[in-house]
């Protein structure tokens, strides 16, 4: 599914336009974006949790020279599903 898919399946959901969909759709990422930037946690009970993890610098191996490199430590959005989300899944 992509984002067309989603918002025509918000529209129908809700029973509303698809431009209102989309909006919805766009303020929705919007505020989930600002607050993972802001290293805040959002979560939605039953879906899941949308949070930021530091990752630590490591060394890895250049697969083509096998030279020895350093990849530096930065942070990464994780998601983890809720209960209701892995059952369904399931």
């Amino acid at each position: 599914m992509n984002k067309k898919d989603l918002v025509e399946s918000m529209a129908g959901a809700a029973d509303i336009s698809k431009a209102a969909a989309e909006k919805a759709l766009n303020g929705m990422l919007m505020a989930v974006t600002d607050a993972l930037s802001s290293d805040d946690k959002v979560t939605l009970v039953g879906f899941g949790t949308f949070s930021v993890v530091n990752r630590s610098a490591r060394q890895a191996k250049n697969p083509r020279t096998g030279e020895l490199i350093q990849i530096p430590a930065k942070k990464v959005a994780k998601f983890k599903p809720g209960s209701k989300l892995a059952d369904a899944v399931r």
